[in-house]
């Protein structure tokens, strides 16, 4: 615990340090806020009850605390730092990236005098090498758990700090709200999660409240909020941020989506992969929803925004009950009106710019997430979860195999007749311009690594072709096709094979953006086309 407080102490010292530098000029760092839309996140709070819009308010706060818990993780003594900048819009780029180093720009320091991003941000001591870690976690496991803080001990010894030990204060709290929470909850089922959820958080076992979560079906608020995705620590992919969702289910879009679950062992036992790498076969408990988002905060509103989940991530959890797919509405259309339209007007051959449309959008984003849940999740040969195998790659990797099985996913169920309304060309054409859209997101973003390396193997593969005297991009939809089945093979042989070393030259191989593409990227930021959207969010935000 000393060592934590002097790890904060050091951090504080910097940011007093770059408040004894000159300000940066305000217009290359408005430029810098500029590249995010504001979009206010308001929902229709009308169809809830009068115990259920008392719930918001408190799953705000539990929302609130965990921003604070992430600034921790991100960065370490965020009022130090705010306080120690004096242009408003470092100041608020500071905000969006939860600390000083640019998350849509491979985080890179976007403040003089400061060093480069460590790995594994705040969750580890910045001195530690990857290869000490690894060396004293063969004597202590707990050092690589999920819910740990790495510090050094008074003999400089590296030790592992429970999350719930270290943010008991915090923690304590947020839990005290959720409770509050659960007893005006009116969904029993929602009543039960948000109350096991409580007793995670003081605990540290989430296993039950994961469980709890899945049977929970009934519920028109969702809330996700713990220590979830490991995508901040690029030292081992390791540590769990802290996040907050706060969402409200739209029930007739969400019945038109759950019928897609019963495919799922058809798909999974059509995967163009050997058997061996498609043995494991989803839950059947698995679901589809649709939501409009009412507040994020941690992990989750860093940097590029999310716009679909697919939890939970405990590998037993999703082989017993399968997982949720959350489709977040109203954040996708800001994204596809704010940004994919215009850039498909940039991009886009113009005679396949008709092809773009919101439901591929939506389908393609939701099947992403649906397939989340194909292929595997344990290394073939016994050696363990492929998480553990491939360690700070396995993000990255589980993001591209995502994006590509979703794809895969359309294709199988056009072809089944199961998805009947618009076209095939529309998701493929889509999907391309998605992936200059997510590219934007930088080589610090799993997202961003994974369709950069989607790109690099459609480009070799044939499967669109750009027009040098237009600087558009035109889809073969046959080559698109036979590329998708070869990147499916692919990921998911790797995965299975728990192929570090295949992963990682993947990623130096094809994961780096080329002049070409950067001069085309570069296009659409003279455009003034963003690159993401950042939200005007909160209580007051939804009283409008």
């Amino acid at each position: 615990m000393m060592r934590t407080r002097k790890s904060l102490a050091l951090y504080a010292g910097l940011a007093a340090t770059i408040a004894c530098e000159p300000a940066p000029d305000v217009s290359p760092m408005q430029a810098k806020v500029d590249q995010y839309a504001t979009v206010p996140l308001t929902a229709d709070l009308s169809v809830l009850s009068d115990n259920e819009r008392q719930m918001i308010p408190l799953l705000v706060e539990v929302g609130q605390i965990m921003d604070d818990l992430f600034w921790h993780q991100a960065y370490g003594n965020r009022d130090s730092l705010l306080e120690a900048l004096t242009d408003p819009a470092a100041r608020r780029y500071a905000e969006i990236n939860y600390g000083v180093w640019d998350r849509l720009a491979g985080n890179e320091p976007f403040l003089p005098e400061v060093g480069p991003k460590p790995a594994g941000a705040n969750l580890y001591p910045t001195d530690a090498t990857k290869e000490e870690v690894e060396a004293a976690a063969a004597q202590d496991p707990a050092l690589l758990d999920l819910y740990t803080i790495v510090r050094r001990d008074a003999e400089g010894r590296l030790v592992a700090l429970p999350y719930h030990e270290v943010f008991a204060d915090q923690l304590t709290r947020a839990a005290a709200l959720l409770g509050e929470a659960a007893a005006l909850a009116e969904d029993p089922g929602l009543r039960t999660y948000l109350e096991l959820r409580a007793e995670a958080l003081i605990t540290g076992e989430y296993r039950a409240s994961d469980m709890a979560w899945m049977d929970m079906k009934n519920n028109r608020i969702e809330v996700v909020v713990g220590p979830i995705e490991s995508y901040e620590d690029q030292l081992f992919g390791a540590k769990a941020s802290f996040e907050t969702f706060v969402l409200l289910k739209d029930m007739e879009w969400s019945d038109r989506l759950s019928r897609f679950a019963q495919y799922l062992p058809d798909l999974q036992r059509g995967l163009p992969v050997p058997d061996a790498y498609k043995a494991e076969m989803p839950g059947s408990d698995s679901d589809l929803n649709a939501y409009d988002a009412v507040y994020y905060a941690g992990d989750a509103n860093a940097g590029s925004k999310t716009i679909a989940i697919n939890l939970p991530n405990d590998e037993a959890v999703q082989l017993a009950k399968g997982t949720r797919r959350l489709q977040l509405k109203n954040s996708m259309r800001a994204k596809f009106d704010e940004i994919l339209v215009p850039l498909s007007d940039v991009l886009i051959a113009e005679d396949q710019r008709e092809y773009v449309t919101f439901d591929a959008f939506f389908a393609n984003t939701m099947f992403h997430e649906v397939a989340h849940g194909l292929g595997v999740k344990n290394t073939i040969d016994g050696r363990g979860t492929v998480r553990e195998a491939l360690q700070e790659t396995a993000s990255s990797l589980e993001e591209g195999k995502a994006d590509i099985l979703g794809l895969y996913m359309i294709t199988w169920l056009r072809e089944q007749g199961a998805i009947e309304q618009g076209r095939l060309e529309d998701n493929y054409v889509t999907f391309l311009a998605s992936i200059f859209r997510s590219v934007r997101f930088g080589a610090s973003s799993a997202h961003g690594r994974a369709n950069m390396i989607r790109f690099n193997f459609f480009k070799e593969r044939g499967a669109f072709s750009r027009d040098d005297a237009t600087g558009t991009y035109r889809v073969d939809f046959d080559g698109m096709a036979d590329a998708m089945r070869a990147l499916s093979e692919l990921i998911v042989t790797l995965q299975g094979d728990g192929n570090y070393d295949g992963v990682r030259e993947l990623i130096d191989t094809m994961g780096a953006i080329g002049p070409d593409l950067q001069s085309d990227l570069d296009r659409l930021a003279d455009a003034g086309i963003p690159v993401d959207i950042v939200f005007e969010q909160g209580l007051d935000v939804m009283d409008r």
